[in-house]
């Protein structure tokens, strides 16, 4: 038993110094930026930090400062173009973001600009950029790729199939003690259930809601422990993906709003006739802008910050390394960015308990039921 525990804590440590390392030696395409150069000024660290939390067309996990040779590895590129549908693997435009690489596809042309793909304009054969580096000659394609975020979430997606379909099934034996990873599920999903679902739903509907609201507690709980590893995964600092948690649960609460529900918020009771259009006004703002507003922002803004204090911390050690020395800077980065690597890890789980803990509490308010004679 010790021996396991000792192989775990090594493979999470190993984890935490892969990312630390991989950002002290990594060279990546960088604004202004010659390829193979390392990334050593606060310049080109705060563009790289940017391009980190960025979504990506594919995996980069290293890069040999030697040979500007980038490792890793591509995935598919899906954009609709003025000549239809157009697949193809983003390794085509090697690594490029600067839009100086041109992809031709049956006399469709495509380029890769800050992690977007744009299509050049008829005749043209060069981006041509304005005063901010913005393409003058080229629009946007919809693109419907499968980028590292989508990526992580398909990840995710049958990792949660996987591991609950193991639990339902141990329970269909009849195991009254889970085995395996299993008992990690179990304690978990009892705790929505009783300290989420149950208070803030009510005893007799919280069962209603239960799939909803475990899917989206263990979603963004793996989402935020894959942010935590060296491949670079930000999915939840990507605000269209909270955004899309946000509009699920707006969509839930109002259809599932009772009439007692809908009768307080569009002609509230108990107020002067004059007030109640205004006040109808108000409560719909909240319910339809407010709420999820502040439920998307919340988890967008707190990964995101995580992962720019992890950053920067690892960062000390190349900015450092002039004043205090290559191994007292090292040194602070280590210590300083791992002891941010526990904290993340702890707000990987409270952002999810955060999110649906407020999305059972807006569900609970839509089906609560008055009590008329009180």
């Amino acid at each position: 038993m010790v021996a396991k525990k000792s192989i775990k804590y090594l493979v999470v440590l190993v984890l935490s110094l892969t990312s630390v390392l991989g950002f002290a030696s990594v060279s990546d395409p960088v604004q202004g930026a010659e390829a193979g150069d390392p990334v050593d000024t606060a310049e080109e660290i705060n563009s790289y930090i940017k391009h980190h939390l960025k979504d990506a067309h594919d995996f980069h996990l290293y890069t040999d400062n030697k040979t500007g040779k980038h490792y890793g590895f591509s995935l598919p590129v899906i954009v609709w173009t003025s000549k239809g549908l157009k697949t193809f693997m983003s390794s085509a435009f090697h690594h490029d973001d600067s839009g100086s690489v041109i992809v031709n596809k049956d006399d469709v042309k495509l380029v890769k600009i800050h992690s977007k793909i744009y299509e050049l304009d008829k005749g043209a054969n060069v981006v041509n950029f304005d005063e901010t580096h913005h393409a003058k000659n080229a629009h946007a394609v919809l693109d419907f790729s499968i980028t590292k975020s989508v990526f992580g979430m398909l990840v995710t997606g049958l990792l949660m199939i996987l591991l609950f379909g193991l639990l339902a099934r141990g329970y269909k034996k009849g195991n009254v003690i889970p085995k395996g990873f299993s008992r990690v599920l179990e304690p978990l999903v009892i705790y929505v259930r009783d300290e989420i679902a149950r208070p803030n739903i009510g005893e007799k509907k919280y069962k209603k809601f239960m799939s909803f609201l475990l899917t989206v507690f263990f979603f963004i709980w793996i989402l935020n422990m894959l942010g935590l590893t060296p491949f670079g995964f930000n999915v939840t600092g990507q605000i269209a993906v909270t955004a899309c948690l946000a509009i699920f649960t707006v969509v839930i609460y109002m259809f599932s709003g009772t009439k007692d529900f809908w009768a307080h918020t569009l002609w509230m009771p108990g107020v002067p006739y004059v007030l109640r259009p205004v006040l109808a006004l108000v409560e719909l703002v909240g319910f339809v802008i407010i709420k999820p507003f502040s439920l998307l922002i919340r988890l967008f803004a707190n990964i995101t910050a995580g992962h720019f204090v992890v950053m920067s911390l690892i960062a000390l050690m190349i900015t450092l390394k002039a004043s205090f020395g290559p191994v007292v800077s090292t040194g602070m980065s280590l210590i300083l960015s791992l002891f941010i690597m526990v904290i993340e890890i702890l707000v990987a789980f409270l952002q999810a308990f955060i999110f649906t803990m407020l999305s059972s509490l807006f569900i609970g308010m839509a089906v609560e039921e008055h009590d008329h004679a009180h």
